[in-house]
């Protein structure tokens, strides 16, 4: 299982995307930040608002440098189909990525062996393939979009800004921290 600041493995992969079937590898995005959302299946309640929310957001992930792949256990014929007929799906742009092995799933530890199918997870992955965040949790809550964005652009000024930090809530333009040796142990 891929552990927080471990270079992902360039798994290859099918995806749905642009009316279309591909094949790509996480090296395919080298230089950018990607977003990881897996979700349970296709034609379900929660995933939808998920993925379309996603999609509204899409073009603020793409100003921060950053590519979303949504991935859940169904086939890219499956993703095509949900994508034809339901005007929320209708609007993602970014690829839709098919794991019906369960292999990418079990990679980042989202797997449900009985139920054959993945949990909520939101992972950050930066430009040199790394993972910098990891987010798993039950299939009844859904996730916010705008939140995602929002730890995009701070590990991305992280990355841009050495020796600060982001404090909780923190977004771009708000103040950071410096921590410095006169915090150890008041920690």
């Amino acid at each position: 299982m891929t552990k927080i600041n471990q270079k992902v493995t360039d798994t290859e992969l099918k995806a749905y995307h642009n009316d279309d079937i591909k094949t790509i590898k996480f090296s395919d995005y080298k230089g950018k930040w990607v977003v990881l959302l897996f979700y349970p299946a296709d034609f379900t309640f929660v995933c939808p608002t998920e993925l379309e929310e996603a999609a509204n957001y899409y073009a603020e992930f793409q100003k921060a440098g950053a590519e979303i792949l949504s991935v859940s256990t169904d086939t890219v014929y499956v993703h095509k189909a949900w994508h034809d007929v339901s005007p929320a799906i209708k609007k993602i742009k970014f690829p839709m990525v098919a794991d019906p092995t369960g292999n990418l799933c079990r990679e980042f530890g989202t797997y449900i062996d009985e139920a054959g199918l993945s949990y909520r997870g939101t992972f950050i992955i930066d430009p040199d393939g790394i993972l910098k965040s990891a987010d798993i949790h039950d299939n009844s809550i859904g996730r916010s979009a705008k939140e995602i964005l929002r730890k995009v652009q701070a590990a991305k000024f992280v990355r841009e800004n050495k020796g600060e930090v982001c404090p909780a809530s923190w977004e771009p333009g708000k103040k950071t921290l410096k921590p410095g040796l006169d915090l150890v142990g008041k920690i």
